[in-house]
C-alpha cells in the first residue's frame, strides 16, 4: 500500500466509523476503486485504523473512562456480549460475506430501516436523555440489535443507534452509547486480528504507512464525533437513511 492509500483509508475510516453508514462498507468500496487487494495483511491494517478511530472516543469522553462510571460500563459490557459471542463463533463465515453486492444490499436495507424508525420515533413521547440512565434491559436490546453489524455494510454504529432509538433513547444518547459501545467491540476485534496476523502485518507492512493511517484515522474520528453530535442537535437520521439507499443503488449499478 502506498502512503496515498493509507491517508485515504484513514480519512474514510475516521469520518465513517461513528456515522451510521458503515465504515467497513466504505473501506471495501474504496479498496476496490484503488485496486487494493483484500489480503489478510490489508484487512488487518483496516482493523488497526478502525481501532485508532475508537481511541478518539477516549479523547472526547475522558470522564466516562473512570471508576466513577463503572455502572455504565457494566451495561456496555452486557451490550457487547451478543456481538462478541456470535462474532467469535462465526468469524470465518462472516469474512466470507465480504462482497460489494452484499455491502450494497445492506446499505439499502439499512437506509430503509432508518427511514422507518425515524417515522416511528416521532410517536415515542418519553426518551432516555442520558447514557447514564440506560437500563440493563435497554443495553441488552441494543446489544442484540448490534449483531446485525456483522453483515458487511450494515454498520455497527447504525445497528446500535437504531436499537437504542427503538428502546427509547433520544438521538444524542443513542449516538453517545454507540460511541462508547464501539470501544469494547473494536478492542476485541483488533486483539483477535493482531493475534492471527501480527507477523504478516508488521513484517509485510511499512510501519511508517501504518503510523500515518493510524494518526489520520484518529484525528479525523475525533472531529467527526464532535460534528456528528452538533448535527444531531438540529437534524434527524433521515439524511443518513437517504444517503445509504442512494449509495447502495449506485454500488449495484457500478459493480453489476
Amino acid at each position: 500500500m502506498e502512503i496515498f492509500h493509507t491517508i485515504i483509508l484513514g480519512l474514510i475510516e475516521g469520518i465513517t466509523e461513528f456515522l451510521p453508514i458503515s465504515s467497513t462498507g466504505h473501506l471495501i468500496v474504496a479498496s476496490k476503486f484503488m485496486n487494493i487487494e483484500q489480503t489478510n495483511v490489508n484487512k488487518a491494517f483496516e482493523v488497526i485504523i478502525q481501532f485508532a478511530a475508537i481511541l478518539a472516543v477516549i479523547l472526547n469522553y475522558p470522564s466516562k473512562f473512570t471508576i466513577k462510571h463503572i455502572n455504565l460500563w457494566y451495561k456496555i459490557t452486557l451490550s457487547f456480549l451478543p456481538i462478541g459471542i456470535i462474532g467469535f463463533i462465526f468469524a470465518k463465515h462472516i469474512k466470507e460475506l465480504f462482497s460489494i453486492q452484499i455491502v450494497a444490499i445492506a446499505f439499502i436495507v439499512g437506509g430503509i430501516i432508518f427511514l422507518f424508525v425515524e417515522k416511528f420515533y416521532k410517536t415515542i413521547k418519553t426518551h432516555t436523555l442520558d447514557v447514564e440512565d440506560i437500563t440493563y434491559k435497554q443495553a441488552l436490546y441494543i446489544g442484540l440489535a448490534q449483531i446485525f453489524a456483522l453483515i458487511p455494510g450494515a454498520s455497527r454504529a447504525g445497528s446500535s443507534i437504531i436499537g437504542a432509538m427503538i428502546v427509547g433513547l433520544n438521538r444524542k444518547a443513542s449516538a453517545e452509547f454507540s460511541f462508547l459501545l464501539a470501544f469494547p467491540v473494536m478492542c476485541a476485534t483488533t486483539a483477535y486480528d493482531l493475534l492471527k496476523h501480527h507477523k504478516e502485518l508488521f513484517m509485510q507492512t511499512n510501519l511508517i504507512n501504518l503510523g500515518i493511517g493510524f494518526l489520520v484515522s484518529f484525528l479525523t474520528a475525533f472531529l467527526a464525533i464532535k460534528l456528528f453530535l452538533k448535527f444531531l442537535e438540529n437534524f434527524t437520521f433521515v439524511s443518513f437513511g437517504i444517503y445509504r439507499i442512494i449509495f447502495g443503488i449506485c454500488l449495484l449499478m457500478i459493480f453489476n
